[in-house]
């Protein structure tokens, strides 16, 4: 009675049924060919599809609520999405490059309780330091801080209409514009 649940296992291992994979005298057809050696560890070497005459400006972030305040005394642009303050880091409230300002751009982002709880407020700001990290260094000005705040719509707002609103508003401050949510609506139409 015990011997009917065991199987019997033959111990004699069986042919192969492929014959073993060699490489191909003129390499592997899959993978392409590539002259030299191949790549070593660790990061590679940037491949860039045009150069840059000038380098971008860096970004950093602004941390105190100084820094906060002097901005709030600057100009700002209003869009449906996000209200963008600007201020030069000198104090003064032209915006332009200034030869003897530092060559980073500041960003700062803040969303008020009024928009809605941590979650949505953090979701709000998230956006905006995306759309910062890809705008900022194409249309904002070095010696520059900018203030980025969430509106109630920036959290649930369309992504490519939201990244309207901060370039049309970051266009405006360049050009020494700040039109308001008016303006930049019948644009949209």
């Amino acid at each position: 009675m015990e011997r009917d649940r065991e199987t019997y296992i033959s111990a004699v291992k069986d042919r192969p049924q492929a014959p073993p994979r060699l490489p191909c005298p003129h390499g592997d057809e899959i993978r392409p060919y590539y002259p030299g050696s191949s790549p070593g560890q660790g990061p590679q070497a940037s491949v860039r599809l045009r150069t840059m005459s000038t380098p971008l400006p860096t970004v950093k972030r602004l941390k105190t609520r100084r820094e906060f305040l002097q901005a709030a005394k600057g100009r700002k642009a209003v869009r449906s999405g996000v209200v963008i303050q600007a201020r030069s880091r000198d104090g003064s409230l032209l915006l332009g490059a200034d030869e003897k300002a530092p060559a980073h751009i500041g960003a700062g982002f803040t969303a008020t309780r009024k928009i809605g709880g941590a979650v949505i407020r953090n979701r709000a700001k998230r956006r905006l330091r995306e759309i910062a990290r890809l705008l900022l260094p194409l249309h904002g000005q070095p010696g520059i801080d900018y203030v980025f705040i969430a509106r109630a719509t920036t959290p649930e707002r369309d992504w490519s209409r939201l990244v309207g609103d901060v370039e049309s508003a970051l266009v405006s401050l360049a050009n020494g514009k700040t039109s308001g949510d008016r303006e930049h609506k019948a644009q949209e139409a």
